[in-house]
């Protein structure tokens, strides 16, 4: 009886130590096992492990991707128009042990270190790579090559605090407040000075097509000048033909018809007054069988 009071605390005892030796590393954690802060075990993979009871101390860290929403800063690009970017970036705790050695605290504490000290390298990244290309570069939307560089220069010094960083993102880029006004004046400038272009490039084909259009016309009016006279003279040829072969056939009626249409225009009404003496040979068919005109 008296044995059985001894031996049942030290059975609770040791089931007590087992318990406390036993810990749980979640899926979604590292875990560090330190002894007199000294590391002496790091745990990457989930499931049980063990620890010295009362003497080791474990340490989780978060093994999920984490977000750092940078504060606004204002970069000068090449071309000296200054700008505010807004970016954000993700990273993950790749060596747990290195990343205690940066911190040297663990949970919240540790992230929010973390937190701080990588924003200062991105910062820096990110002033040095915008700083080297022009404002219309960074406010275009082909962006990815700036936001890869920013990522890849803060990759080796990220390495050094046990972290990786997975992706640098550029959420915003603005003017400041004061400059706005300024950059409006000179986009209406530029755009006018292009509309300006536009309109003079157009007045100079608008030239160019009247000058063709006007030597086109010139080109048919003398093409059609010369067919027109080309007919004219085809005209003539053949009006003279056909008087030709009527003379031949009556030399007298056609003598007779030709003094009948000078007749009709040398005496029409509004014409100018003709002196000659009734002898004349224009008379011939207007003279009475004595040789007298008009009687």
């Amino acid at each position: 009886m008296n044995k059985s009071l001894y031996i049942l605390p030290v059975i609770v005892i040791l089931i007590a130590a087992a318990l406390s030796s036993i810990f749980i590393v979640d899926e979604r954690e590292k875990a560090l096992v330190l002894r007199f802060g000294r590391v002496v075990q790091t745990i990457e993979e989930p499931g049980l492990a063990f620890r010295v009871p009362m003497i080791d101390q474990v340490v989780t860290y978060d093994d999920r991707i984490i977000s750092l929403d940078m504060a606004a800063q204002e970069v000068i690009p090449k071309d000296d128009r200054r700008l505010i970017v807004d970016a954000f970036a993700r990273y993950r705790i790749s060596n747990v042990e290195l990343f205690r050695q940066a911190t040297g605290a663990g949970g919240d504490q540790a992230i929010a270190i973390a937190d701080n000290r990588l924003e200062r390298i991105l910062n820096a990244q990110t002033r040095a790579v915008l700083g080297s290309v022009s404002s219309g570069d960074i406010l275009s939307t082909d962006r990815e090559a700036l936001m890869l560089r920013i990522r890849n220069g803060a990759i080796t010094q990220a390495n050094a605090l046990g972290l990786t960083v997975i992706d640098v993102r550029l959420k915003r880029t603005d003017l400041p407040s004061q400059n706005l006004e300024r950059t409006f004046l000179r986009m209406v400038s530029e755009r006018q000075r292009e509309a300006e272009d536009e309109r003079a490039r157009g007045r100079e084909a608008a030239t160019r097509i009247t000058a063709q259009a006007d030597r086109t016309v010139v080109e048919l009016e003398s093409d059609a000048g010369r067919e027109a006279q080309i007919v004219q003279g085809e005209a003539d040829a053949r009006r003279n033909a056909i008087f030709a072969d009527a003379y031949g056939q009556d030399a007298e009626f056609f003598e007779f018809y030709r003094s009948l249409e000078a007749y009709r225009e040398g005496l029409a009404s509004g014409n100018a007054r003709l002196v000659m003496t009734p002898p004349e040979d224009f008379f011939d068919y207007l003279r009475s069988p004595n040789g007298n005109a008009g009687e």
